[in-house]
């Protein structure tokens, strides 16, 4: 009679080597925001305060270490946003603190490495997007049906303006335009409550529009 050989357990991550992925996850997010995509990978090891060959266990390529960058902005972005609503049940509020939390993740920053950089259809990438885009849906179709949210806008919408807003202008450094972008957006955010007190020229932008423009 054979012995049953019990399955081994996947091991876990130790608790450091998390730490130095976030770290270099966070070290990376920085420097793209400060000096774009093509920034040297040991110029973020030093940031992050490893070594090369820690960047690259942990991230086999600079595509690799990109796509977990975007990834995982969109995902504190939409938490953010899922906190708020859990917290106040208030779906308008839940929508003001994810355009606040997107702006201070840079968000627009990492946009144009959404587009040419890397894969696309990643289903890493396509699940992150997938959550952000489904749950703001969500949000403002619940604001909409409470009375809150004008109902001429869409989800692409809000993330154009999120984006434009607290993107510099030419000439300008990132990190310095702080003190307006958070003013800046929530005048826009004011503009999206009901009752809307014009009429926008157009039809509400989806994020389809987005990806077909």
């Amino acid at each position: 009679m054979q012995t049953a050989i019990p399955a081994q357990k996947a091991a876990r991550p130790r608790a450091d080597a998390l730490r130095n992925r976030e770290r270099i996850a966070t070290a990376a997010r920085e420097m793209f925001v400060e000096f774009g995509p093509e920034v040297p990978i040991d110029e973020i090891a030093r940031r992050a305060g490893v070594g090369n060959a820690t960047v690259y266990r942990n991230f086999p390529d600079r595509e690799a270490l990109v796509r977990e960058v975007v990834c995982s902005v969109m995902d504190r972005t939409s938490e953010a946003a899922e906190r708020a609503l859990a917290e106040t049940g208030d779906a308008f509020a839940a929508l003001e603190r994810f355009v606040h939390v997107s702006a201070d993740e840079r968000i627009s920053a990492l946009c144009p490495m959404m587009s040419s950089t890397f894969d696309q259809n990643h289903p890493d990438l396509e699940a992150a997007r997938k959550r952000i885009e489904e749950f703001t849906a969500e949000i403002m179709e619940r604001a909409m049906a409470a009375g809150q949210l004008r109902t001429d806008v869409g989800v692409g919408d809000v993330m154009v303006v999120v984006s434009q807003l607290s993107r510099p202008p030419a000439g300008t450094a990132c990190m310095n335009i702080d003190r307006f972008v958070h003013r800046h957006l929530q005048l826009f955010l004011d503009g999206l409550r009901a009752p809307a007190h014009s009429e926008l020229p157009g039809k509400a932008a989806t994020m389809e529009d987005l990806r077909r423009s």
